[in-house]
């Protein structure tokens, strides 16, 4: 039987429009279609975050492999995922008011007004340190057969795995909010991160040793961050927050 697409006006034969691919029925909008829609467009738990969220924890050097090879119809979306996670930090930071700097004082920066930058700006925030975290990736491990976008995927789902972990951990940053404890919390957290790196570097340049692949992850760390420095001297400079 012909059936007239309802989104092209294509006449096709099956169950799906063979000029533009929707389906021959389409169901009434209702409160079962909008769960079904969240399921299975926002979140995909059947096959989206929870599936790369889980992949990240168990296996997440090999996990991003495959993806960067090809295996990718059971992930989320990898600048996507980093975008969720980081805005559910973001939100969770603001609601409760955290303070990492409780006993900093400087004329120069209004901590408490950074602080609420970050919470408003933390998916914008992660986002941007990727590219700079692969130019280190990109320059160290240049010989292990993949391109800068290829990294720049590899990073992406490294700041997911980290972001979920934070989430993960936010009850202690809730319970020491405030407290000169709180600093020791993020150095912490900042080692956790490191962990986390170097264990998806050794899983994902299977090529090369163990160990040749912890010390190139320092070392590409190392550029990382000389970069950062470099470039947040540049901005706080051209906003004239320089200390003098």
């Amino acid at each position: 039987m012909e059936i007239m697409c309802k989104n092209c006006h294509q006449i096709f034969k099956g169950h799906y429009c063979n000029n533009c691919g929707q389906p021959a029925e389409t169901h009434k909008i209702n409160a079962h279609f909008l769960w079904h829609d969240i399921q299975h467009g926002l979140l995909h738990f059947d096959k989206g975050i929870t599936y790369s969220i889980k992949q990240l924890i168990t296996r997440p050097g090999n996990s991003v492999r495959e993806f960067i090879e090809g295996k990718r119809v059971r992930h989320f979306k990898p600048l996507s995922l980093v975008v969720v996670l980081a805005a559910l930090y973001g939100v969770l930071y603001h609601f409760f008011h955290i303070n990492m700097f409780p006993d900093s004082e400087n004329d120069t920066i209004n901590y408490t007004e950074f602080n609420e930058w970050v919470a408003t700006h933390y998916s914008w925030v992660t986002i941007a340190t990727i590219p700079i975290y692969t130019i280190g990736t990109y320059i160290v491990f240049r010989k292990q057969g993949y391109n800068y976008f290829e990294y720049f995927v590899l990073n992406t789902f490294k700041a997911s795995q980290r972001l979920f972990v934070q989430i993960l951990t936010f009850p202690a940053l809730i319970y020491l909010n405030g407290t000169p404890q709180v600093q020791k919390f993020s150095s912490a957290a900042y080692i956790i991160g490191l962990v986390l790196i170097f264990w998806t570097n050794i899983q994902f340049f299977n090529k090369i040793s163990k160990t040749r692949a912890f010390f190139l992850s320092i070392l590409s760390h190392i550029i990382f961050l000389i970069c950062f420095f470099i470039i947040a001297t540049i901005i706080m400079a051209i906003l004239g927050k320089l200390p003098e």
